[in-house]
């Protein structure tokens, strides 16, 4: 497929343990190897929590950087205070970037029911506008001492599931009133998971209802292929940017792939530099997570894919990984090659 005519960005989402430095140093080597070094156009971070990072834990650090592509790179923080996430924005403009967003959409029940994430579209409306007001006044703040301006963006969902078109609008229409800059809408309930096509319908409309107005409208959920991509933009003609998320850990390289590049590349090498990144930007005691959580979704792209996901999430160490990964492709060498 080629590059849509419109130019429209393909962004890789903000997800737990994967939207790391060394994550997005697998993405950007796929690139490079297609010859195509900005294939991907945006990298959202995973969550921050903004108050662990004001507390300055053992940890934070690794959730703040921001390589190798710093200037494609978006800070998500999520929080339950308004005047925490504004800190947190403050803290996160010293360190570049190209933005921040606000995770109001996460529905997954340990963030929500903290106050954090799609918490913020089932409180009074009043109070999620204390928290992007606030953000938008720390990045204002930011740019008067810098000159260098961060765009403030939301992610959000439909909302509850008994959510209705003037309710949605008027919390979107917040948003925008408050300087938000870009929306990215998951367009599924809080219950509805991934069960089922989004309703790409509503990205739309949102899109349709913000033209010239200042606020782009990205769409997120189950682009995964050409056919997928394409479905979504005939959906959405009027969205600035697509939002991949799981299809990114399976196929680093989809983002080449979509904006038409051809490539070979060396499914064993990709792995094997993930591994040595994951070293080197990750923290020892999340090693093994992050590998899990890689593999897990990495493993679709083998003939035994059971086999090889076995095996690989129940590697105790980065060493027992690669030995596991370089047996598996001993014994496959025909699974190495991935072409597109």
């Amino acid at each position: 497929m080629t590059e849509p005519e419109r130019n429209i960005r393909l962004v890789c989402a903000p997800m737990a343990t994967l939207s790391h430095e060394a994550f997005r140093r697998c993405i950007e080597r796929c690139g490079q190897s297609a010859r195509m070094p900005s294939a991907c156009d945006e990298h959202f971070t995973e969550m921050i929590n903004a108050a662990s990072l004001l507390n300055q834990g053992p940890y934070e650090r690794y959730y703040i950087q921001s390589g190798p592509v710093p200037h494609r790179t978006v800070w998500q923080i999520t929080g339950s205070r308004p005047e925490t996430l504004a800190r947190a924005a403050q803290m996160l403009s010293q360190y570049g970037g190209m933005g921040v967003d606000i995770n109001m959409g996460c529905s997954a029940p340990q963030i929500y029911r903290t106050g954090a994430g799609i918490s913020w579209m089932l409180r009074p409306l009043r109070e999620a506008e204390d928290a992007v007001r606030g953000v938008r006044k720390a990045l204002d703040e930011a740019e008067r001492q810098t000159g260098t301006h961060l765009r403030l963006s939301v992610k959000c969902r439909l909302g509850a599931e008994d959510f209705t078109e003037a309710g949605l609008f008027s919390f979107t229409d917040m948003l925008t009133a408050n300087g938000v800059e870009l929306i990215t809408l998951h367009p599924r309930t809080i219950k509805e998971k991934y069960r089922g096509l989004p309703k790409y319908v509503w990205a739309e409309r949102l899109a349709t209802r913000y033209a010239g107005q200042g606020t782009a409208v990205y769409v997120n959920g189950d682009v995964c292929d050409a056919q997928s991509l394409s479905r979504v933009m005939e959906a959405c003609p009027h969205s600035a940017g697509i939002m991949i998320a799981r299809a990114a850990a399976a196929k680093p390289w989809i983002f080449a792939e979509l904006k038409g590049a051809h490539a070979r590349l060396d499914a064993e090498r990709i792995a094997l530099d993930f591994i040595d990144d994951v070293e080197n930007f990750q923290p020892k005691d999340f090693h093994r997570t992050r590998l899990q959580r890689f593999f897990s979704y990495y493993s679709q792209n083998f003939s035994f894919a059971h086999y090889f996901r076995t095996q690989m999430l129940g590697a105790t160490d980065t060493s027992q990984s690669r030995e596991r990964l370089m047996d598996y492709f001993k014994r496959q060498p025909d699974d190495r090659e991935i072409e597109f």
